[in-house]
């Protein structure tokens, strides 16, 4: 490697100097990412883009990371809607202080541990009606492969093991796991593995800004919905079908998709008529997120299972969860006794005591309320700075939830082209600018569309929200005005 090197850096320099025009352009190529990877020289981090060296964060406080030069980036989106307590919250860095000096980790095929109990005890008495179980995973793709695993064996057990087919909505994003990403309905994330992904079927998502026709209203747009899954089930057999699985609130992969009324409500209907599980994935939008600790307690529905992680535990710890109806743990437990599953980590007693002392602040602070009220100024700030804006096609959210889709032309909701990598620009201006947004490409169909995510900690301030409204309208504007140039 550092021959060639030096080979193409002797080319590079005389081509660049003038001397030698007929320089091999792809000995320049090669030489330029080389110079510009941190890969080949400064990590040893397999970092999520090889050819840029995040900034170096060295300490949180609040509703802002520092970095290693010492400059303070406002945290609008919680990491990917993590954080939700903000950073160094000091009740959840002592409770888990406290169980570090207890009891680290004990695995499950041997221990319980107490912190674990409590954990649960705390989500079950507060969950959806019918939930008597809850499993801990450590993450979002975890506990949807594990919520899929669930739903699969519930149906062994009772005697129907030919329910071998999920189905799932076009442009969802339910982890990057095999399992997960099978279900999950973004093309540019699926496309490199289809062929080792589990065939899964998908039906539309709920989009209204691009899908609800015009003479529709938003209950019949979801009851057109809802007989499009009705169909989707006859056609792959009644019989035949495990589960629907669904985000509540769409999340990363399409900028924040509020269900129009009744939609669940309708959904729920189809399952039942077919003995289809509904399995939601809160994994984004739930605990707290959108102004209540489920979000499916907005619908006025109850799913089969519901998952959940990111915002459980704030982000302290990896953690995740699986909350299941008693129906479905009392299948195993008069069946073979067991769930045929796990992992190394289930229930680590760290990541439960950062948990529960995450839930425990948000129940004893009053923050569900503040979400909400936050939420709303929030959403009148978005749209006073951007309702009018000639490339922001929709604004949509719920609570400390929202999102910024970018049209090219409001008129006609053409995106920009994606070769263009607005997204991109726009992380990287409000990076410059101190502020962490969660952009996306691929908002429309996985290829094209852009749009923002904002999902703040419940903790933030009037202030702090005024200070992203700034912020992400002068990244909007330098990042569309670099396509321009």
């Amino acid at each position: 490697m550092g021959r060639l090197r030096d080979s193409i850096t002797h080319e590079f320099r005389l081509w660049a100097a003038g001397k030698k025009a007929s320089a091999n352009p792809l000995l320049v190529l090669k030489l330029r990412r080389i110079e510009a990877s941190p890969a080949m020289s400064n990590t040893h981090v397999l970092h999520r883009h090889l050819h840029h060296l995040p900034p170096v964060a060295v300490s949180g406080a609040g509703v802002w990371i520092t970095d290693a030069s010492g400059k303070q980036y406002l945290d609008a989106s919680g990491g990917a809607a993590v954080s939700c307590l903000g950073h160094g919250h000091p009740d959840v860095l002592a409770a888990m202080h406290a169980q570090i000096d207890r009891l680290a980790y004990a695995h499950t095929s041997f221990f319980t541990t107490r912190v674990a109990e409590e954990l649960a005890k705390h989500l079950i008495e507060r969950a959806p009606t019918g939930m008597s179980h809850v499993y801990f995973v450590s993450g979002g793709s975890e506990a949807v492969e594990a919520a899929m695993k669930m739903a699969r064996q519930y149906f062994v057990e009772t005697g129907q093991p030919q329910r071998t087919h999920f189905i799932a909505r076009r442009q969802s994003y339910h982890g990057n796991t095999l399992g997960a990403l099978s279900v999950g309905g973004n093309q540019w994330r699926r496309e490199p593995f289809a062929p080792i992904l589990i065939p899964a079927t998908h039906v539309s998502p709920c989009y209204p800004y691009r899908e609800q026709q015009a003479q529709e209203s938003p209950e019949q747009y979801g009851l057109r919905l809802a007989r499009e899954l009705d169909a989707a089930i006859e056609r792959l057999g009644s019989g035949e079908v495990i589960a629907f699985i669904a985000e509540t609130v769409g999340g990363a992969t399409s900028g924040v998709l509020t269900p129009v009324p009744g939609y669940f409500k309708a959904v729920r209907e189809v399952c039942d008529r077919h003995g289809v599980l509904l399995i939601l994935d809160e994994v984004m939008c739930g605990m707290g997120r959108t102004g209540t600790l489920h979000a499916c307690e907005q619908e006025g529905v109850t799913p089969d299972l519901l998952v959940v992680a990111k915002g459980l535990g704030g982000g302290y710890q990896p953690i995740g969860a699986v909350f299941a109806q008693k129906k479905i743990v009392d299948a195993m437990s008069q069946g073979s006794g067991f769930f045929q599953h796990g992992h190394t980590y289930l229930g680590h007693a760290v990541a439960c005591a950062a948990a529960l002392a995450v839930q425990q602040v948000i129940e004893r602070d009053g923050l569900l309320a503040r979400v909400r009220e936050r939420g709303a100024q929030l959403e009148r700030l978005l749209r006073e700075t951007f309702g009018g804006h000639p490339h922001i096609g929709d604004i949509r959210g719920r609570g400390l939830f929202w999102g910024i889709e970018l049209v090219r032309d409001r008129a006609t909701k053409a995106p920009f082209d994606p070769t263009l990598k607005l997204h991109a620009r726009i992380k990287k201006e409000a990076m410059a600018r101190g502020l962490m947004v969660y952009p996306m490409g691929g908002t429309v169909d996985g290829r094209y569309g852009d749009h923002v995510l904002l999902a703040p900690p419940f903790i933030i301030g009037e202030s702090e929200l005024a200070l992203i409204g700034q912020r992400l309208q002068a990244a909007i504007q330098a990042a569309i005005q670099s396509t321009e140039s």
